[in-house]
């Protein structure tokens, strides 16, 4: 209770300060950003951001350096874009991300016990256990500041980000979870196939642009002894094993091998594979699995939204194909509806209490 009530108050407080950064982002010059091109130009005058209006703070949890960073609302929002998805994504592509992060740490921050992995006063992580955020600072050392890369690609990313400011993806009017990943089979994978719940707006889609990503097609050669150990099987001289079935989008349902059942999602963890959609051959001492796509395949695949930007396609459009059945709304109108359940809870477990005293 507790926590649900401290979570409350982050989202109250995200009520009365999102609809400021709006008018903060847009306050100088005509309406809208220009899209600034690779040349490394600076915008002709800087303009005020979300971090000259006071917002919500994010406590993230910096593994690496073992800290936990204070991070404005809307600045991590652009930490998080920067690091999920490369900058010269078309930006409708950029966009959608933007919709996927703050949807995604919206909708964290308002599940019960989300994750008891977590350190004190954290409120999420920096890795892609939630979703990877760098810092500035980070984002100066990996994009080359000399050339012009940093002014150009932190423009793109802050331009996704503040066109977006305020809304988030809604399903039945709460906040989704808005998984996504890298590169898709072709298709991506209803939720259950892959996890444990079915999930109505994480259905299998069609994706074929993702053939377009350069981590479409994949290979890896292993020793059948390293196999043996990961897999915690013993071979016989010519056993490879076998694929029993294979999920709606395609993947590894079920494998088979060294007397065991596999789905293939265990096996694609277990031996480190870029997806659960494989084929694999014995050659005596070794294993070679091919893979086609780059990630757990569920929600949104990135390469895919960018494919469909560039074929003209909104974020809007974008963000409706790879989430069935979801709408776009402003964040204060959820944040609020959320705080009323919140309260309505609150009111009927105190209720419950006092009855049982």
């Amino acid at each position: 209770m507790k926590q649900l009530l401290a979570t409350g108050l982050i989202l109250m407080a995200m009520i009365l300060i999102i609809p400021t950064i709006l008018v903060m982002a847009f306050a100088k010059d005509e309406p809208g950003l220009t899209t600034y091109s690779h040349s490394g130009e600076p915008p002709e005058r800087e303009r005020e951001t979300a971090d000259d209006a006071e917002q919500p703070v994010i406590s993230v949890f910096r593994a690496e350096a073992d800290v936990i960073e204070e991070v404005p609302f809307e600045e991590y929002i652009i930490g998080v874009v920067a690091s999920e998805m490369p900058a010269s994504f078309e930006l409708e592509a950029l966009k959608a991300q933007a919709l996927a992060a703050r949807t995604y740490i919206i909708q964290f921050l308002t599940m019960e016990n989300n994750d008891i992995h977590l350190p004190d006063g954290a409120d999420i992580t920096d890795s892609e256990t939630h979703q990877v955020y760098r810092n500035e600072k980070d984002l100066r050392n990996i994009w080359d500041v000399s050339d012009g890369d940093f002014q150009w690609k932190m423009a793109r990313i802050k331009q996704a980000v503040y066109e977006t400011a305020g809304e988030v993806i809604v399903y039945d009017g709460e906040p989704i979870t808005a998984q996504f990943f890298s590169t898709s089979n072709g298709y991506t994978e209803n939720s259950e196939e892959y996890w444990a719940n079915e999930i109505a707006y994480l259905r299998s889609v069609e994706s074929p642009w993702d053939t377009e990503s350069p981590r479409y097609l994949g290979e890896k050669t292993m020793a059948v002894n390293e196999v043996e150990e990961l897999l915690d099987v013993t071979l016989a001289n010519d056993e490879a094993g076998e694929i029993i079935s294979r999920t709606t989008g395609g993947r590894v349902a079920k494998m088979k091998i060294g007397g065991k059942e596999f789905t293939g999602r265990q096996v694609r963890e277990l031996l480190e594979l870029d997806s659960s959609d494989f084929t694999f051959t014995r050659n005596q001492d070794t294993f070679v699995f091919e893979t086609r796509g780059w990630g757990h395949g569920v929600g949104m695949s990135q390469y895919g939204a960018n494919g469909m930007a560039k074929e003209g396609k909104t974020y809007k459009e974008i963000v409706s194909h790879y989430y069935q059945g979801v709408e776009i709304a402003p964040a204060d109108k959820v944040i609020g509806s959320l705080k009323a359940k919140l309260m309505e809870t609150s009111e009927t477990e105190d209720k419950q209490e006092n009855e049982d005293a």
